[in-house]
């Protein structure tokens, strides 16, 4: 009654998106990677804007809608961070995921806030929880813990406690001699 049978289409779907981008510019992807039915592109940090933009404004891609973005922390590997942005292709059904590579000593990425407004408050997150910047960000603020909070607390190597004062506790907590 007018419903249209979606079926998987992730390994043309990835076909399509890296020719497209492929042809565009050589250097722009690093690795394609299929994995249960979800396609990954891999993008060079330093082309991830204009990648962005090409998925958003190409009539042949038409991702016009950023659903996600998403940040993982691979401590102690390196490059430690992997940014994962999910794309969604309105007019064309499909989906798709842009990740950056950033390493623990280089923390610095260009905002995707001029391609996707909606990138706004999901870099704001990453930024708060992970400690990366975007570059070209309007408002790059912490949005989840207050303003004066040390640290990142979605970093593997933040402390469980987090960063806190102990206070003297004098006599209070002194072992005893005695059994």
């Amino acid at each position: 009654m007018g419903f249209e049978i979606v079926t998987e289409t992730s390994s043309r779907n990835a076909n399509v998106v890296a020719e497209c981008l492929r042809s565009w510019n050589p250097k722009t992807v690093v690795e394609v990677i299929e994995f249960r039915g979800e396609t990954t592109i891999v993008v060079p940090r330093e082309l991830l804007r204009a990648t962005a933009e090409r998925c958003c404004t190409s009539a042949n891609l038409q991702y016009n809608l950023l659903t996600d973005a998403t940040c993982v922390d691979r401590f102690p590997a390196e490059p430690r961070f992997e940014l994962n942005y999910h794309l969604v292709s309105i007019p064309r059904r499909e989906k798709v995921r842009l990740r950056v590579w950033v390493g623990g000593n280089d923390l610095v990425v260009d905002s995707l806030v001029p391609v996707w407004p909606g990138a706004n408050w999901l870099e704001r997150e990453i930024f708060d929880l992970f400690g990366i910047r975007f570059t070209g960000h309007p408002d790059l603020r912490r949005i989840l813990l207050p303003d004066d909070w040390e640290g990142h607390p979605l970093r593997r190597d933040y402390p469980v406690e987090g960063y806190r004062d102990v206070p003297n506790t004098g006599e209070l907590f002194r072992k005893s001699s005695t059994p």
